[in-house]
């Protein structure tokens, strides 16, 4: 036995992902595994002093979209910043494999449309070396990343890959389509595919306003897809629904799980048609768990929210024909002109300005829209603190008010309009549902929508709101991490992480909890075509460790990229 460690983190507080109490100890780690924790005697041949901090495993996000962004980047933002080591892609139905080259733009297509990636980042990004998902798995393993991934293969380019443009457009598949979409999602687990998703949401649309392939597929094609998935090794089955027939598509959900055996998550939310329906959808999940089926809903432990602002897509005027013809100025030329007073004067005439795109109406909102300060943004939507009540108090037109905020700064201030589990203006159902037995913390979306929101901050979210109790409502140290580690880990069948025990992979986060802070959206461009990303920077982030090499120091990155491809789910160790 080697007399050395590659990496011990010493003198930190292990919270160790089961939930159990916190305790002073050291943790040593050699060949991307833990091998010692205690007062470790041996050397190491790099060493973090983590007094005063704690120690956690690294986070597990089980809902991303880094398809392409695996295969032209590195640095997998907005989620590397926050702590994740581990993310699982191919969620909602969409993908880029398997894919004939006849399909690819609609691939494209869907992508742009319900994920938000820029067409001009794929096309120049994606190298399309590959066309069966094994194919693109290899290609993937290739890479070297900051986190570790895993991939779903999504029921679109599944659908797509087999029927053609019938299957892009929803037609019925025959059955012996449907045998031949189990087949494939069979090879594609048994050659590391995490699992299989799919979406049957109408909000979900492709940038020429096509519904998803997926949205109608039938019991019999689910199910088939599912059983397909067992016989390549079992796996995890996620998808996004409308829930119009809730008992109805539930018991669907139901048979998936039943049929195949395999564990079955899907996007959980609080819906503004039924404020009540989240809690129906508890109780339905909670009785399926005890008759034996693995099912979860997948929660935010944050609003959902779009972000506003003059760097980014949407706010308040965008829509103005008078802003129109500015905009596509520089920022800091666009201020200057928004500063002149017929300029100003123009735009808040034309206020509201409604047009056909369905975000116009949304964003002249003010009462629904907030400002995010620049140290610890308020995540939190308090009606006393939106664009309208904040107007109020100062005694002026509130689009006036709204006017003057969105150029002060240089244009660099951030608003929010918070949606989905926010419609009662209160977190009581986020903290329900995330408090509940059978949800699993998720939906961060890292990747997606880069220009539109940063869920993705979701795990530091749970830091800053929940652990350290701002407002007063809080969780437990230990139970908020296990939240964030363990149990989405064993959602994943991914049982070699997501705690910190001898044996286990060498995944952690070293956090000075006391100043940890989370600071408002930036919009950074760093993508291809030059296209941006918003990102939630943070200070607190001492260390974040995957496979033992330190990949971000004091929440900068170190240049390290020990992430790699996760074939499949992953045994827990024996020894442990």
């Amino acid at each position: 036995m080697s007399s050395t460690a590659d990496l011990i983190v010493r003198n930190g507080l292990i919270v160790d992902g089961t939930g159990g109490e916190p305790y002073q100890a050291d943790v040593a780690i050699r060949d991307g595994k833990i091998v010692e924790i205690g007062k470790v005697i041996l050397p190491g041949k790099e060493e973090i002093d983590a007094e005063g901090c704690i120690v956690t495993p690294g986070f597990v996000d089980l809902h991303t979209h880094y398809d392409g962004h695996v295969l032209w980047d590195t640095h997998l933002q907005p989620s590397s910043n926050h702590g994740v080591t581990t993310a699982l892609t191919g969620n909602c139905g969409v993908g880029f494999a398997p894919c004939k080259p006849e399909t690819r733009a609609a691939m494209l297509n869907f992508m742009e449309g319900v994920e938000d990636i820029p067409k001009e980042v794929m096309e120049e990004g994606l190298p399309w070396t590959w066309e069966t998902f094994p194919q693109y798995l290899d290609a993937v393993a290739e890479r070297k990343l900051d986190m570790d991934v895993a991939a779903h293969i999504g029921h679109i380019p599944l659908r797509a890959y087999v029927m053609g443009e019938r299957g892009i457009h929803r037609e019925p598949a025959s059955p012996e389509e449907i045998e031949m979409m189990g087949k494939i999602a069979e090879d594609a687990v048994r050659a590391g595919a995490i699992g299989f998703s799919t979406s049957r949401t109408s909000h979900h649309q492709s940038r020429d306003g096509w519904k998803p392939a997926c949205l109608n597929a039938t019991r019999e094609e689910l199910v088939s897809i599912a059983k397909g998935v067992q016989r390549g090794g079992g796996g995890a089955i996620q998808l996004i629904t409308d829930f119009i027939d809730h008992e109805g598509e539930f018991g669907l959900i139901e048979e998936m799980a039943r049929e195949s055996g395999c564990s079955v998550s899907f996007t959980m939310t609080q819906k503004d048609d039924n404020l009540l329906r989240h809690v129906k959808t508890m109780e339905m999940i909670e009785k399926a768990n005890e008759e034996g089926l693995e099912i979860r809903g997948q929660v935010l432990s944050r609003p959902t929210t779009t972000i506003f602002g003059l760097s980014v897509f949407g706010h308040p005027f965008a829509f103005s024909p008078s802003y129109q013809a500015i905009a596509h100025l520089p920022l800091a030329e666009r201020v200057a002109e928004m500063k002149k007073p017929e300029v100003r004067k123009a735009i808040l005439d034309e206020f509201p300005t409604i047009t056909e795109h369905r975000a116009s109406k949304a964003y002249t909102m003010l009462e629904t829209i907030y400002e995010l300060k620049e140290v610890e943004p308020e995540l939190e939507p308090f009606p006393e603190n939106s664009l309208a009540a904040m107007a109020e108090k100062l005694g002026v037109p509130a689009k006036d008010y709204a006017y003057d905020r969105l150029i002060d700064e240089g244009g660099m201030t951030m608003f929010m309009k918070p949606s989905t589990a926010m419609v009662d203006v209160a977190m009581d159902a986020i903290e329900r549902m995330m408090k509940h037995p059978n949800t699993v913390l998720a939906l961060g979306d890292g990747g997606a929508h880069s220009t539109q929101i940063c869920d993705a901050s979701a795990q530091s979210y749970m830091i800053t709101r929940w652990i350290k109790g701002r407002h007063g409502r809080s969780i437990p140290l230990a139970e908020g991490i296990k939240a964030i580690t363990l149990d989405p880990a064993i959602a994943a069948g991914m049982l070699d992480r997501g705690v910190v025990k001898v044996g286990y992979k060498g995944d952690l986060n070293v956090i000075d909890l006391e100043n940890f802070t989370l600071y408002r959206p930036l919009l950074i461009k760093n993508m291809p075509a030059n296209a941006g990303r918003v990102i939630m920077p943070t200070k607190g982030y001492r260390a974040t460790i995957v496979s033992g090499e330190v990949t971000r120091r004091d929440d900068k990155e170190t240049g390290k990229l020990p992430g790699r491809l996760i074939r499949g789910r992953q045994p827990a160790p024996k020894a442990a």
